[in-house]
């Protein structure tokens, strides 16, 4: 707005003065003034005019006047001194003429001023104008330069691409070279092992033979010997019955000489009788003399009979010595051949053995040479990439230096010309001064004119400026750090504004045309973009970062594989290898903690202590906490971290060999908006389904889909797996959780809700290493007490794996339930009437995971817990026995009883038990349980007084590798 001040008296004839406004185009203000009648007022421009009737006498007056940009109207404001007149039908006052000449001669002196003042600042705007054309040319040329720059780093850009690219395709082949050598080696290997074994039984088998031959004959002789001591221990007893039988033969002579005393005696003595006796008594005396020597004379008969076979007992007992010393000697010679054919044979052995040892090390150098010439190779080759590399990275340094100074030299053109224009600018400002001073009549007076300073020049060079807005936010997207940094380093320090931006923004002052913004500021177009070849640069350098990697890995796994047995390595749907051990890494309570990266940093220690898998937590953003409430399925910053978060856990887990299983809730999904009448149906982010998307017969979400295949879950709406676009992205998404997250498999949660012929269209859609679905129900009870008989419950578990095609494993409720009974000595409540296990694993032990307790059931919820007292005994049952047994986060980091699930897993690992290992039940009833799991590990439960060597059908050398006494005991096979 500008300002003017009419002389203290006016009067005469018309004359034409020229008062300077800031207007752009610098029309000059032409003054009438009216003889005797009126005063006039006109602008070249306007055809606006104030007409002030009859002749006045003026005192100092302000008059402010004000242009708003380039319109056709001039708006001229008298303001009063003060005395409240108005200028409208006052007199003109007569005014001598020395008076009119002396305000004639002023005016023309303003005149002239104001005309050389009006010539500086034609000349002024002329260099400004000029100053100006050789910024923008100077400014196109370092835009030149800057393009020229960018086709340097694009060439170099793509050279290194291309170096790489051959370097990287070098680097493949030569693994893949080295890799078959290994290949090829192994295989060369197991032949030459091969060749040696057919060699050493060629050459050792007619050996065998006759070894096998002398070895039966010195087993016969052994064998007659054995029976000729038979015989001599038979001879020997008989020669005691001899000796017993002379001795009382030699009793019986004793007897008959006694006898024959006693004759004599008696004789004598009949003969002094029979002079006292009768002729009757002597008869009866002699008859009985005559029985008494019939009896002698029957007992000599007998003795003459043991006699004669006593002397032949004695002529077979030297025969039989005889015969036996001829059999000791034949055995002597015997055992002196097969001692010397067994030394000859091992003799014959170790020589061949250590022709095959030496073969085969002569084998392995010529391998390892091979291998290591191979390998100088191959390092010879990326030491020759490496100096590409690093070529190609000195280039890339030394094209960024070059950026560098010419993004140096635009900034010290752009200082250079932001003072250029501040010093024109001052200089305009001046001359406004200078205009505004010189049009002044009293710079003292309190009634002297004010400027206002409006315009645009302060309202675009403060901090809150256009220009610094481009600058902070970019015409692309957000600025990256290092850029702000240079950025704020060049920015000029512009002085404070001097109005409020209200006050601009509704004045009508028309500024200096200065260059625009995007002009001057050229800078800001420098923001990070696509296609910028500093940016593709560090992108390119990510991921061939991120592919070597990728390779170290998949290296170190194909090694560890061909480490594996055939049987390890095999892998089916739905279980895997058929040998993990799954390790649920997560409670109900850890979404309180940064989850992903505590659970990342315990990967190593998971994998020392033999687990396979980790099941995670759910990814997805939920509406509750704990990840069982999906709402947006794409997005994966939940409560346990960011995505950014889980990758890195889960590559920590794939670093350390452990499959990561993610849990996925596919029966219900909770909506983000109401529908017209209320009901939350409405799904948004990247599936935004509706209400077609819910079950029909859900009754508290108004779905218009078709009724569910399965139980209805209350508290969300229930997705209807029927309609083909909620098959088709639901299985969008699995494999997107596989092919970019990185899991490796499911757990499914509430299967009871949808049929198991969807989870096959999932999983043959997803293939994922590992699955397993929660199907949860109620087991059978009566009177208060669990049932001896669950088949119904095991047969619908069984039902819905069925439905999945075998495709699917699924946990064992059944058994779960089964244990929390069985161990209170109720241990005839593990074998069903077939002799096999009560749960899933007696029916589909392939398809069972058997577990003790989970975020559900225990943990801070505690809706089924495990007997606290029976945790040990409970792992000791699914850690040995077939099925995949499942270890709960709170029993292994937190229970204390870490070390007694590491002896079980290692206990189960030496026996080689999978989830198809055979089981034989020996007992079961109140005081213990007792199985044979595979063919080298036999287990019992209870106080049941029992081992190996008390079973008449286990066979071999049992030695306990676990004993905890009455709760239960190990023992594998030697």
């Amino acid at each position: 707005m500008g300002t003017s001040t009419l002389p203290d008296a006016l009067f005469g004839s018309v004359q034409q003065h020229t008062i300077i406004s800031s207007r752009r185009h610098h029309d000059p203000i032409r003054f009438f003034a009216v003889k005797s009648h009126s005063t006039i007022y006109r602008r070249r421009s306007i055809g606006k005019r104030v007409l002030f009737a009859d002749a006045c006498l003026c005192k100092p007056r302000h008059v402010v006047f004000s242009n708003m940009d380039d319109s056709t109207e001039a708006l001229t404001d008298f303001l009063d001194d003060g005395d409240g007149d108005s200028l409208e039908g006052s007199k003109v006052v007569g005014i001598d003429d020395n008076e009119l000449l002396a305000t004639r001669k002023s005016l023309s002196d303003v005149q002239a001023r104001n005309e050389t003042i009006e010539k500086e600042r034609y000349q002024l705007l002329e260099k400004l104008v000029q100053s100006e054309a050789k910024q923008k040319e100077y400014l196109s040329t370092v835009m030149h330069d800057k393009d020229l720059a960018i086709s340097e780093l694009e060439a170099a850009k793509s050279l290194f691409n291309r170096k790489l690219d051959e370097s990287l395709e070098e680097k493949f082949n030569l693994e893949s070279k080295l890799v078959l050598a290994k290949e090829d080696a192994v295989e060369l290997a197991v032949q030459v092992e091969k060749l040696a074994e057919i060699a050493f039984q060629q050459a050792t088998t007619h050996i065998l033979e006759d070894a096998q031959l002398r070895v039966s004959a010195a087993e016969a002789s052994a064998a007659e010997a054995a029976f000729q001591i038979e015989e001599q221990i038979r001879t020997a007893s008989e020669g005691a019955i001899t000796r017993v039988l002379q001795q009382s033969k030699d009793a019986i002579e004793k007897a008959l000489a006694v006898a024959e005393s006693a004759g004599d005696h008696t004789t004598n003595a009949m003969a002094a009788f029979l002079d006292n006796m009768g002729l009757d008594e002597i008869v009866s005396v002699q008859s009985q003399n005559i029985k008494l020597s019939n009896t002698v004379n029957d007992l000599e008969s007998q003795l003459l009979v043991y006699r004669n076979e006593i002397d032949r007992l004695k002529l077979e007992l030297k025969q039989a010595h005889k015969e036996a010393k001829v059999y000791e000697l034949r055995a002597n010679d015997v055992e002196k051949l097969l001692l010397e054919f067994q030394e000859s044979s091992r003799k014959a052995a170790l020589q061949q053995e250590e022709e095959i040892k030496s073969s085969l090390e002569k084998m392995r150098k010529d391998a390892s040479e091979r291998k290591k010439a191979v390998s100088k190779a191959f390092k010879l080759e990326l030491e020759r990439m490496k100096t590409a590399i690093e070529a190609a990275k000195e280039t890339a340094r030394s094209q960024d230096e070059a950026y560098v100074r010419r993004c140096e030299a635009l900034q010290r053109s752009l200082r250079a010309a932001e003072a250029a224009s501040k010093t024109w600018r001052q200089r305009a400002e001046m001359a406004e001064d200078l205009l505004l001073r010189k049009s002044s009549s009293e710079e003292g007076d309190e009634e002297a004119i004010y400027r206002v300073n409006g315009g645009r020049i302060d309202f675009l060079m403060d901090d809150d400026s256009l220009k610094w807005k481009l600058l902070t936010d970019g015409p692309r997207r957000s600025t990256p750090e290092w850029m702000a940094r240079r950025i704020r380093s060049i920015r000029p320090r512009f002085p404070p504004r001097k109005t409020h931006v209200s006050e601009v923004m509704t004045s009508g002052f028309k500024t200096l045309d200065l260059p625009k913004p995007d002009e001057v500021w050229s800078i800001a177009q420098e923001k990070l973009k696509e296609g910028d070849a500093l940016v593709e640069h560090v992108i390119e350098k990510e991921v061939i970062e991120k592919k070597r990697k990728a390779l170290e890995r998949a290296l170190q796994r194909k090694t560890v594989k061909w480490q594996r047995t055939p049987e390890e390595t095999k892998l089916e749907s739905g279980t895997g290898t058929g040998r993990e051990i799954v390790f649920q890494g997560f409670n109900w309570e850890s979404w309180r903690r940064q989850w992903y990266l505590e659970l990342a940093s315990k990967a190593a220690d998971l994998s020392r202590c033999g687990i396979t898998s980790v099941w995670f937590p759910p990814p997805t953003e939920s509406v509750a906490p704990q990840g069982y409430m999906p709402s947006d399925l794409y997005n994966l910053n939940s409560a346990y971290g960011s995505l950014e978060e889980l990758k890195s856990c889960i590559e920590e887990m794939h670093n350390q060999d452990l499959l990561a299983l993610g849990d996925v809730v596919l029966n219900h999904r909770c909506a983000h908006k109401q529908s017209p009448n209320g009901v939350w149906n409405i799904f948004g982010g990247k599936l935004g389904w509706g209400p077609e998307a819910i079950v029909c017969d859900d009754p508290n979400f108004q779905g218009r889909g078709n009724p569910s295949s399965g139980d209805i879950f209350h508290a969300a709406p229930n997705i209807d797996h029927s309609q083909e676009f909620v098959r088709q992205d639901i299985k969008e998404w699995l494999n997107w959780l596989r092919n970019d997250v990185g899991f490796d498999g499911w757990r499914l949660d509430f299967v009871r809700g949808f049929s198991g012929a969807y989870v096959k269209e999932y999983i043959e859609a997803s293939n994922p290493a590992f699955s397993i679905g929660e199907y949860w129900d109620s087991l059978a009870y009566e009177g208060g007490n669990l049932s001896y008989n669950q088949d119904a419950h095991r047969q619908r578990i069984v039902n819905w794996i069925n439905a999945t095609g075998g495709s699917s494993s699924a946990f064992d409720v059944t058994t779960k339930g089964i244990l929390h009974s069985a161990l209170h000595n109720q241990y005839w409540r593990l074998i069903d009437p077939q002799g096999k296990p009560t749960g899933v694993m007696g029916w589909w032990p392939s398809r069972a995971v058997t577990f003790l307790e989970n975020h559900d059931t225990g943990s801070t919820q505690g809706h089924w817990p495990f007997p606290r007292d029976k945790l040990t005994q409970g792992y000791a049952y699914i850690l040995t026995h077939p099925g995949t047994p499942v270890i709960f986060y709170d029993h292994f980091y937190e229970f204390g009883i870490r070390d007694v699930i590491n002896e079980l897993i290692e206990a189960r690992r030496r026996a080689g038990i999978h989830c198809r290992s055979p089981l034989k039940i020996y007992h079961a009833n109140g005081d213990g349980y007792v199985a044979q799991i595979g063919d080298t590990l036999v287990m019992k439960l209870g106080h049941l007084d029992w081992n190996p060597s008390k079973e008449v059908h286990l066979d071999g050398t049992w030695q306990k590798f676990v004993d905890k006494g009455s709760e239960y005991q190990i023992w594998l096979r030697q």
